[in-house]
Order: C-alpha cells, then structure tokens, then sequence
C-alpha cells in the first residue's frame, strides 16, 4: 500500500489548512459524478501531501517571522496548491447542487 492509499476522506479534510479548501473538498466529494471522483480525490491528495511536506518550511519561516527577520527563501505557495487541487476562490458557500 502507497502513502496516498492511505488517504481518507476525513484525513484530507484534517490536512487541509483552511476552512474554505476543507468545503471545497467536501463539495468536490459530494458533487463529483462517481467515474471522475478517483481523479479529483487524487488532486486533494496531492495538496495535502505537499502541504504536509512544507510544514516544517512553513514553522520555520513564522519563527523567522516573529523574531523580525526576514526569510528571503520563503514564499507563500498555498494559493497554488490550492488551485492545482481545484479549488476556485469565486466558490460561494452553500452554492452548488441545488
């Protein structure tokens, strides 16, 4: 078994940082016709395992941070994961299947 057969749905959901993507997976899950859903739970896994690998950059990039330094390596990449894992910013809560 691979890392990524180990994902569940309610592991991705706990991976995810932000309550916006959390929704936007749900929404995926639940509106997503069966044939296709493999593809788009893939995309989530994806995310949340480079989420996952860059946590450590991310801890130490907020320490630098809070010290008052500044971290010229470090640069903000959610917003592109994000949208490699479908999500769309334009999504309004509580629009879609009905």
């Amino acid at each position: 078994m691979t890392a990524r057969d180990a994902w569940t749905v309610d592991r991705l959901h706990h991976a995810l940082p932000h309550s916006a993507s959390r929704q936007q997976l749900l929404a995926d899950v639940n509106l997503t016709p069966l044939d296709r859903l493999p593809a788009v739970l893939d995309r989530w896994a994806r995310a949340a395992e480079t989420l996952q690998a860059a946590a450590g950059r991310i801890a130490a990039a907020r320490a630098q941070a809070a010290a008052g330094q500044t971290c010229e390596d470090a640069a903000d990449r959610t917003a592109d994961i994000q949208h490699d894992a479908g999500h769309r910013g334009d999504r309004q809560p509580g629009w879609g299947a009905a």
